[in-house]
């Protein structure tokens, strides 16, 4: 349905990443809501701010012909339910890990997952690489193999992440519906098991006096989540699938930069030896991305 169109789905890109990193501070301004509880109000709070922007950007009715065609479409119905469920299993890994003591273990999988959607680009859609995006890719390849190094294994969050996203996003292309529409579509169908995790849970007890909850933070966290969420599955159907893929180290790169300048965490020597080639592919990345840019049609 949509046409490829580099130039605005590296911003969108990139945005999104940095609304992600953001994201990750603003998490602990929630507390002492649990992993689960963040999910749950995050998916309650989205569903909402999605629909505004479906009403904003005057996309009601690609929405209700999404809803006709999952209507009378069964098999685009188990494609839809598909999604929200594998969207559903990253978001809530992502708040479940460091509350368990597994975030490396997601990491490694954030490490993993631009590889991995490189070579669905490459081998699935037939996407050629050129010498920047190599470079990049054999960079990343360094920062991973170190870290996986480290840690010594993949473990079940880092396979969840690695081979949870990419299906995700080759389904999703395959649909070809507008990406707003279908987020709105995924956020409502995970909408039940997320007023069931706060019926049964006890989050609304926990913030029940909190005004700043109700009014300002639970709010703030959808809006942030919406906007990033809604541009990054967006970028993702505007620019081959390894640029795509390439584009995902600007994330873990911010999110680190987010945790030392406003989390105060540092980083060893150990770590040091797995970012520097990260960071160097997100250099070559951005050269790529410039050189698209400049390429691109004004």
């Amino acid at each position: 349905m949509s046409e490829y169109d580099p130039k605005r789905g590296i911003a969108l890109s990139v945005g999104a990443s940095a609304l992600f990193a953001l994201l990750s501070a603003y998490a602990t301004l929630l507390k002492p809501l649990s992993g689960l509880d963040i999910f749950a109000w995050r998916i309650v709070w989205t569903v909402p701010f999605t629909f505004g922007f479906i009403v904003l950007r005057k996309r009601w009715p690609i929405f209700r012909h999404l809803l006709y065609r999952v209507v009378t479409e069964p098999a685009l119905a188990l494609s839809m339910l598909v999604c929200a469920g594998l969207l559903g299993a990253q978001l809530w890994v992502f708040l479940w890990a460091p509350l368990h003591g597994r975030m490396l273990d997601v990491s490694l999988g954030y490490f993993l997952l631009p590889l991995v959607m490189v070579l669905v680009g490459r081998f699935y859609y037939h996407e050629r690489l050129d010498v920047f995006q190599r470079l990049a890719v054999a960079c990343a390849a360094l920062g991973v193999a170190h870290e996986l190094w480290i840690t010594g294994a993949f473990s079940w969050p880092t396979v969840l992440v690695v081979f949870g996203y990419p299906p995700y996003f080759v389904l999703r292309r395959k649909i070809g519906e507008d990406s707003l529409a279908m987020f709105l579509l995924e956020t409502m169908l995970l909408l039940p098991v997320a007023l069931f995790a706060l019926i049964t849970g006890g989050s609304l007890t926990l913030i029940a006096g909190r005004i700043d909850m109700w009014c300002v933070l639970l709010p703030g966290l959808g809006a942030l989540s919406t906007v990033a969420l809604a541009s990054y599955l967006h970028a993702s159907r505007l620019m081959p699938i390894a640029l795509f893929g390439i584009l995902g180290y600007v994330e873990p790169v911010l999110i680190v930069l987010v945790s030392i300048a406003l989390l105060g965490e540092t980083l060893s020597a150990a770590q040091m030896a797995t970012y520097i080639p990260i960071w160097m592919a997100v250099a070559l990345t951005m050269v790529h991305s410039v050189r698209v840019f400049r390429l691109a049609p004004q």
